[in-house]
């Protein structure tokens, strides 16, 4: 966390003084190089992805990528707790997602640090990612902006149970694209918490015609559809 805690001091947020935790978070790029990249290509991962998504179907990337939100023990709220699923492309206007998960093959959450119930953990709806894509399937392959379909899959989701995203430095949850989730506050715990939760990019969209050929997360969408 040596390079996190470098890029932070720049802007007066110092390790050892929690007075200069002033906000609730802050957000740096996520590295690429060193123990992040050897993180995000690990083998065991690559092998999950290959029986989540499907051998060449997504990107390999050298790293991470994404952000890495840091989420110091705070009351103020950090305006970014609600309830989303992951916009996946960029259409040239706004970002979208849709049912066939254009671009994202998944919604990774690697844990940085440990990260305790007191911690600020990310909450999930489980099984959200079938309500989610009911809601997308009416819109095709245009798909919808968050502000268009947010509401509604929220309201989708609403009955489902919650989670924490709770666990040791090193653990990654793989989530299906589809995911409700959100930021939680307050952070009562005394350390900051860091994640990054990049998305496994497709490089193709999901064909969503055969069960029979589909891998799991391929398969969720058809099966709640």
């Amino acid at each position: 966390m040596d390079v996190v805690w470098a890029e932070l001091e720049e802007r007066g947020v110092r390790r050892g003084d929690p007075e200069s935790w002033k906000t609730p978070v802050e957000r740096i790029a996520c590295p690429e190089d060193g123990a992040f990249v050897e993180a995000g290509t690990a083998g065991v991962l690559w092998e999950a992805y290959d029986q989540l998504i499907g051998p060449d179907k997504w990107w390999k990337r050298e790293g991470m990528g994404g952000t890495i939100p840091i989420r110091f023990p705070h009351s103020a709220d950090p305006g970014d707790a609600g309830w989303h699923i992951e916009a996946s492309y960029w259409n040239g206007t706004d970002w979208r997602a849709n049912v066939r998960s254009r671009e994202r093959g998944l919604l990774s959450l690697f844990l940085l640090t440990d990260v305790c119930p007191d911690d600020a953990p990310t909450l999930i709806r489980v099984g959200s990612h079938a309500d989610a894509a009911r809601v997308l399937a009416p819109a095709g392959d245009d798909g919808f902006a968050p502000g268009e379909s947010g509401p509604l899959i929220v309201e989708a989701s609403a009955d489902r149970p919650v989670v924490e995203a709770t666990g040791s430095a090193g653990d990654v949850y793989l989530c299906h694209p589809f995911l409700v989730h959100s930021a939680s506050w307050p952070h009562r715990g005394t350390n900051p918490r860091m994640i990054t939760q990049p998305g496994v990019a497709l490089l193709e969209p999901f064909a969503l015609t055969d069960r029979n050929t589909a891998y799991p997360v391929e398969a969720a969408i058809l099966n709640a559809i």
